[in-house]
């Protein structure tokens, strides 16, 4: 999946496989799309995410990524859509708690990025990511998927 990703030039998408990967395994996200995904964080936010509802803000820097897949009835794997979330500086898009949304398609083809081309794309994420502002827009996995 990575390499169909990083097609898409963001510097994120060939690295994230790399960084902290807080989920013990792959869980369904109805959020998602109802994709099995991973949660991967970068070095910059990856202990402060793996502290969960008790993290307080992420570190400016941080980077969120979450590669989906879906698997048929048959055992078939298809690869999914890459979502990302970076925290940037304060004053970036106070609407999206100045985290930018980016989501890449398998092909490496860019949907949309908050702030860039494609913005309105991605609005929906930002938008189901405020509901939880008292976790600085960050969802948590439930504790069964939390790696130790």
């Amino acid at each position: 999946m990575a390499e169909g990703y990083a097609k898409s030039g963001n510097q994120w998408a060939a690295s994230y496989q790399g960084w902290r990967n807080v989920a013990a395994q792959p869980y369904v996200s109805d959020t998602h799309g109802a994709r099995y995904v991973n949660n991967y964080a970068n070095d910059i936010g990856a202990d402060n995410y793996a502290l969960f509802e008790e993290a307080g803000p992420a570190p400016v820097g941080t980077v969120l990524a979450k590669d989906s897949f879906t698997v048929t009835a048959g055992g078939r794997v298809g690869a999914g859509p890459l979502f990302l979330m970076e925290k940037m500086e304060a004053g970036f898009d106070p609407d999206t708690g100045d985290w930018r949304y980016t989501l890449i398609m398998p092909s490496g083809k860019v949907i949309g990025a908050t702030g860039g081309k494609g913005a309105a794309r991605v609005e929906f994420c930002a938008e189901c990511h405020l509901g939880v502002e008292e976790y600085d827009s960050r969802f948590f996995l439930d504790e069964e998927y939390r790696a130790q």
